[in-house]
């Protein structure tokens, strides 16, 4: 009888963030990775971080798809070919010789891969939860953002002390058992699982089952990316997705290896992800729950000040402590830097597109200033600038008391409509 008294809603928040840990790792942990190929194979930064850019740039191009097929046949589904994918992308990864080598097994497949996590997982989340969703939300987030904390170090020590192949192997048995064994239960949404979102009340439209579903959520989606798209906020959630993760994007791929320029070790320096990424995650639990009671675009451009102005302790630092005391102070800034999702994962799509460009750009940008210029000043100051821009936008939002777009279901069909067995867009 106990264990009913826990809503299965919360066990799909837990298993979010651990699917979360498990396959962000490889983004999030690529500036030990640059590193490692930087030195065994002597490829360029550019070269390296162009298979980043690509990466991001397939996840930003294929966002809006993996969105669509997540409505379309069901979040589940869509992650189950994601892992398949990305058990395979890391798997190939580990017989990698060549350039093209890292461009196809990690643009490529990785990109598929993680464009349907990042925009499947979250939007799933928020369709469990009718009450207490910044906290859901949080709780996905902050957990979720302890796969580089954990991962990078644990990859540096290994990276150092074993081969390439042997390593990824390793990290492909893990990550492939943990990622299929919670996606048999990760279902897409309550009526799935014969059950009402968590806070549903009685007066809520009765949970629908069966395959019907699907369809009107398709309908649904539809009408309401039709809408949205007609919005200021639409398209400025974007930019600022994008801006923001140009930002934090440079910091991100080029911080280990500038620390190694300046006589730091790659154990060591993997650390500085670490503290980052940690550091994090009491803002990123932090922030839905303050935009839930102060309101998002305050909490949001706090954010976003603090990660650009933080950069700038960069051009001083040299000692390993002055790395871990920028680690700890930017983290704050980048694990604050997210917004409210909504369970429309077409809509989350596009913005996921924004994000996954800037971090595309953003990583690219660092290693070419660096190859070109020998130093990484100016990709410090793109940085600053993309951070305070996209604070900027966030000011320009509306005010989120005000609903922008209260009649788009007075557009939809009658058997998609308020009277449909289907809760929610």
């Amino acid at each position: 009888m106990g264990s009913r008294t826990i809503h299965y809603a919360w066990f799909i928040a837990a298993s979010a963030a651990v699917l979360q840990v498990t396959t962000n790792f490889i983004s999030q942990a690529f500036a030990v990775i640059l590193v490692t190929l930087q030195k065994d194979f002597g490829w360029t930064l550019t070269a390296i971080t162009l298979a980043y850019f690509l990466k991001n740039l397939v996840q930003a191009v294929s966002s809006p798809v993996v969105g669509w097929l997540g409505d379309r046949y069901g979040a589940r589904r869509a992650l189950l070919l994601a892992a398949t994918m990305y058990a395979g992308g890391l798997l190939l990864l580990s017989g990698m010789q060549q350039i093209w080598q890292l461009y196809l097994y990690y643009s490529l497949l990785l990109g598929l891969a993680q464009a349907a996590f990042a925009v499947n997982i979250p939007t799933t989340v928020a369709a469990w939860f009718r009450q207490r969703l910044g906290l859901a939300i949080g709780v996905q987030q902050s957990l979720g953002g302890m796969g580089a904390s954990v991962m990078a170090p644990v990859l540096a020590l290994v990276l150092s002390r074993t081969d390439w192949q042997s390593a990824f192997v390793g990290i492909t048995l893990v990550g492939g058992i943990i990622l299929f064994t919670l996606l048999v239960w990760f279902h897409n949404d309550p009526a799935d699982h014969g059950m009402s979102p968590y806070g549903a009340t009685a007066t809520d439209p009765p949970p629908p089952s069966g395959r019907p579903s699907l369809a009107i959520s398709k309908i649904r989606a539809q009408v309401f990316l039709q809408h949205a798209r007609r919005t200021w906020a639409f398209w400025n959630l974007i930019a600022i997705h994008h801006l923001g993760c140009i930002g934090h994007a440079i910091i991100m791929v080029g911080v280990v290896y500038f620390a190694t320029t300046r006589g730091v070790s790659l154990p060591q320096a993997a650390w500085i992800v670490s503290i980052y990424s940690l550091c994090g995650v009491a803002s990123r639990f932090a922030t839905p729950i303050g935009a839930d009671r102060w309101g998002a675009k305050g909490v949001m451009a706090l954010a976003f000040l603090i990660q650009g102005l933080t950069v700038a302790l960069l051009f001083w630092t040299d000692e390993v402590w002055q790395f871990y005391l920028f680690a700890a102070l930017f983290g704050i800034g980048l694990g604050g830097e997210m917004s409210a999702f909504g369970p429309v994962r077409t809509v989350f799509g596009f913005q996921q597109f924004g994000s996954s460009l800037g971090m595309a750009l953003g990583g690219l940008i660092g290693s070419v200033i660096f190859d070109t210029l020998g130093s990484y000043d100016l990709a410090w100051l793109v940085s600053i600038a993309a951070s305070l821009g996209g604070m900027v936008c966030i000011l320009l939002l509306e005010p989120t008391s005000r609903l922008l777009i209260p009649n788009w279901e007075a557009s939809l069909p009658p058997e998609a409509g308020l009277s449909a067995p289907s809760g929610r867009p």
